[in-house]
């Protein structure tokens, strides 16, 4: 059972990113909201606002971007499986992650690498092949 707070107490923005296991400290959530990776209700906002249930966060990680609904409070930081009870993310963000990391996956494999080096003679048919087109 995820640690809730009373519905009287104020749980801070930054204190509630790094307790739901996104950020692995506060003062790495507070960079993050200062440097707009973070929306709350779709506006950026300060790392001291208090967080509401229901609302909508906004989150870019890395490559990734998720929107997630705020189920439960908490101030202290839990077990994984504790954390993942204080949100929930939305069906449209899990869509459009996987549709993006395939889109990831497909385009670094259409970037492979040659299976060899070029040979003495390859070297020589790009050297006359460039020098005939003024490259």
């Amino acid at each position: 059972m995820a640690a809730s707070t009373p519905a009287k107490q104020r749980v801070r923005l930054d204190k509630w990113l790094w307790a739901a296991r996104f950020y692995k400290t506060r003062s790495l959530a507070r960079d993050a909201i200062e440097g707009g990776k973070v929306r709350y209700n779709h506006q950026r906002c300060k790392p001291g606002r208090s967080v509401d249930p229901g609302a909508i966060l906004t989150l870019r990680l890395g490559w990734q971007e998720k929107t997630v609904v705020v189920d439960e409070l908490s101030e202290r930081r839990r077990g994984a499986p504790e954390a993942q009870k204080l949100y929930h993310e939305t069906e449209e963000s899990v869509k459009k992650r996987e549709e993006l990391a395939w889109q990831r996956k497909t385009m670094q494999a259409a970037q492979l690498p040659p299976a060899r080096r070029p040979t003495k003679k390859d070297r020589r048919d790009i050297q006359r092949f460039r020098d005939q087109h003024g490259i």
